[in-house]
């Protein structure tokens, strides 16, 4: 795979300690092409998505590119509770020759049936959202169209743009819900977090087109928490499976400036928290992803750590942690 960069090991540290205290020390790099890994029935696979020609097409702030790296440095010295059973490894990254986004695409999608087919579970980084059609055609592929897979995007963006069948980070859930209905198949999905001052009318009307569900930023809090789980649990209730993917340009900038498209009136992250705590005692959570992490316009690494706290709470969660 021409457009593949293997685990860095460098990228893995913190503070040492004898018996896997930290996250840095559970993690195990992977050469893709080298061996394949054997992962326990109980382990995570964190894949890179090094692209932002997607922001770029959609006329966004690059630096995307460069995401995951990032990330992976963030999380590596938090603490890990993970169980003394689960693995968790580093897959490295697929990454954005020039501008072949669709050859990206293409391999995400390969990559992620494959850590489908091991009983791992992916956790990919990126990069654009664009990482989103790619990511879920994985997830389709190993499936199969039996499955009722629901996507959940946290996100201020529907990305439900046509642009004339160019690919961009603003396409993907466009790109899902045409080939859904070409195929005969149904379109679950579900946005969390939508501002009326990131979509234009035309969105909101193609949302309704397409059947899918939206929670308005405004409504979008923990204030609110009772009714927006009265929703969540009803859209959980109609799908056999969950992707998630959490759009970072959906929170305010005051927690996350390091991205594509930043706004202060975006979310917070305790209503995030708390939906995936729903989402994951369903059962159902199947991969997951973080998309639109900027390090070129982060400011202490603010918008790193948060991506890699959701990432830690979540994998501890997943291990009933």
């Amino acid at each position: 795979m021409e457009n593949y960069t293997p685990a860095n090991p460098q990228l893995w540290s913190g503070r040492p300690s004898e018996d896997q205290q930290y996250v840095h020390e559970k993690v195990v790099a992977v050469n893709l092409r080298e061996a394949a890994t054997s992962p326990s029935k109980k382990s995570f696979s964190i894949l890179g998505y090094a692209c932002d020609e997607g922001v770029a097409r959609n006329r966004g702030r690059v630096g995307a590119y460069h995401g995951p790296d990032h990330i992976k440095k963030a999380l590596g010295p938090m603490p890990n509770h993970l169980p003394q059973k689960y693995q968790l490894f580093d897959m490295g990254s697929v990454v954005c020759i020039g501008d072949d986004l669709e050859g990206a695409q293409k391999s995400l999608t390969e990559t992620v049936r494959v850590i489908l087919s091991q009983k791992s579970f992916p956790i990919v980084l990126g990069g654009g959202h664009d990482i989103a059609y790619g990511h879920f055609k994985g997830i389709r592929n190993h499936f199969g169209p039996d499955k009722k897979i629901g996507i959940i995007n946290f996100d201020a963006h529907f990305d439900l743009r046509d642009n004339g069948g160019i690919p961009t980070s603003g396409t993907p859930f466009h790109q899902i819900a045409t080939e859904a209905q070409t195929n005969g198949e149904a379109f679950h999905y579900l946005c969390l977090g939508i501002r009326q001052d990131a979509n234009p009318k035309v969105l909101f009307e193609t949302a309704q087109h397409t059947g899918s569900k939206f929670i308005l930023q405004s409504e979008f809090t923990l204030y609110n928490l009772k009714k927006v789980n009265k929703k969540l649990q009803k859209f959980l209730d109609e799908v056999d499976l969950v992707y998630v993917t959490l759009d970072l340009d959906g929170f305010a900038s005051a927690y996350a400036p390091g991205v594509s498209a930043p706004s202060p009136f975006g979310f917070s992250p305790d209503i995030v928290l708390e939906c995936l705590n729903t989402i994951i005692a369903s059962k159902k959570l199947t991969a997951l992803d973080i998309a639109e992490y900027n390090p070129t316009y982060d400011i202490d690494g603010i918008t790193a750590k948060l991506a890699a706290g959701l990432l830690h709470h979540s994998i501890h969660r997943l291990s009933g942690k």
